[in-house]
């Protein structure tokens, strides 16, 4: 893997090229553009890349993204670097990352909108991209709805509708919920009319009739796509569960329960500790939690403490970033994965990572994730406000078999609807 450096009126970029690059042709010049590091975002890359690969595409992939996801996802990045296709890493700046506003307040969270936007069209054109997948569509709604041009046409992930949730399963959309869902659908009509947009790719299954119905209103020429959420059925593990039980000292009397993912408030942790503060003590015998994510190990330190010394249960932590075969050995050792997200709007990988492994989960209620578990029979949905909900919920859990909690073939069935395969083949079949 080499270095080398792009300039083009007078413009700098940084390009990390996993062979010797082609000569830029924008015929045949696709640009991915992906600025986030963290959670599913590596993996996505990755099952493209490997698609592209098989497919042996003839074409050049350019896939732009930050300095912190090529150390983050320096896996991801070499494993491409083995294969003969036509594939750039290309990184933004050290000092265009760092330039970019944290997403602290409303005011910032806009100003990166219009900052990531602008580094989307520097790098379309830099890169002369023929077409561009903007990986995160929803960071960029308000320059589309604005009508801004990039160089070239363009389609994206839509991750988080919420324009169908009245019809979902014992949902009440409250007063805020109605305007956000009015709101909503007058942006994505303005997105529609964006002459530029090719197509529109959304993770959630049961909003494709509604957009679609926005579509033919509009009489827009973008097609929408069902996106399924990509998981490895078949992937090894890297340690077996009853090893890993042992090696992280787990009685083999306790049932484990993970909670997965960036550990902080938005999914549940909170409300998780004092529900377990309201479950009797013979049961809390019973429990031992898997914290397993990135968080503020000194704030969830104290929570450990604080719940240990007030109820008998075991807490193992593990605050770290995993890959993909390491965070399967972790879900194979649950028998419940814990999914109490708050007011969690879209998909969560959660749900097909517990799927794949046969395992029940305790979800919220609410949204797309309450929806599918109902559906597909994938485990327990509680309202993951309620600390006393939960608290029924993992009563539940403790006192009933697995088998009991959800349907395996349904579990199986939602896996293989978002195999990584079906992901890239949507994806490249439709741009």
């Amino acid at each position: 893997m080499k270095k080398v450096n792009a300039i083009e009126h007078g413009d700098h970029i940084n390009t990390v090229v996993l062979k010797d690059a082609a000569h830029l042709d924008r015929d045949r010049n696709l640009m991915l553009f992906d600025l986030v590091a963290g959670g599913h975002h590596g993996s996505y890359i990755q099952h493209l890349i490997k698609h592209w690969n098989q497919q042996n595409f003839s074409n050049t992939l350019n896939i732009v993204v930050s300095p912190t996801f090529l150390k983050k996802h320096a896996d991801v990045v070499e494993a491409a670097s083995k294969h003969g296709a036509k594939i750039n890493f290309v990184s933004i700046t050290l000092q265009e990352e760092l330039a970019l506003k944290a997403s602290s307040s409303r005011l910032n969270r806009m100003v990166r909108i219009f900052q990531e936007w602008k580094l989307l069209y520097r790098y379309a054109r830099l890169l002369q991209a023929s077409h561009c997948l903007i990986m995160y569509l929803d960071t960029c709604w308000v320059p589309i709805t604005l009508g801004l041009k990039l160089p070239c046409p363009f389609s994206g992930i839509y991750f988080r509708p919420t324009l169908h949730y009245s019809s979902f399963f014992h949902h009440v959309p409250s007063s805020s919920e109605q305007s956000q869902q009015t709101r909503e659908k007058f942006v994505l009509t303005r997105m529609l009319r964006h002459p530029q947009l090719q197509t529109l790719f959304t993770l959630d299954q049961f909003s494709v009739s509604y957009i679609q119905q926005a579509i033919e209103k509009t009489q827009s020429q973008v097609t929408v796509a069902h996106l399924p959420d990509p998981i490895q059925i078949s992937q090894s593990s890297s340690v077996p569960a009853d090893l890993l039980r042992e090696q992280l000292g787990i009685n083999s009397n306790k049932k484990i329960f993970l909670l997965f993912g960036v550990l902080n408030e938005r999914k549940g942790i909170d409300q998780v500790f004092e529900a377990i503060s309201l479950l009797p003590q013979e049961l809390c015998q019973q429990l031992c939690l898997v914290l397993l994510g990135e968080g503020d190990q000194d704030q969830l330190g104290v929570k450990v403490t604080s719940i240990c010394q007030s109820q008998p249960i075991q807490v193992i932590e593990q605050y770290q970033f995993l890959p993909d075969q390491d965070v399967r050995a972790y879900f194979e050792l649950a028998d419940i994965v814990i999914a109490t997200y708050q007011k969690h709007i879209g998909m969560s990988g959660i749900l097909l990572w517990a799927a794949a492994v046969q395992k029940p989960v305790l979800s919220t209620n609410y949204g797309l994730m309450g929806e599918l578990v109902h559906q597909y029979r994938l485990g327990l949905t509680v309202d993951s406000a309620s600390p006393e909900a939960i608290a029924q919920g993992l009563t539940r859990c403790l006192l009933e078999t697995e088998e009991t909690l959800g349907d395996r073939n349904q579990m199986m069935r939602f896996a293989q609807q978002n195999s990584t395969e079906k992901f890239a083949d949507v994806i490249f079949n439709n741009l």
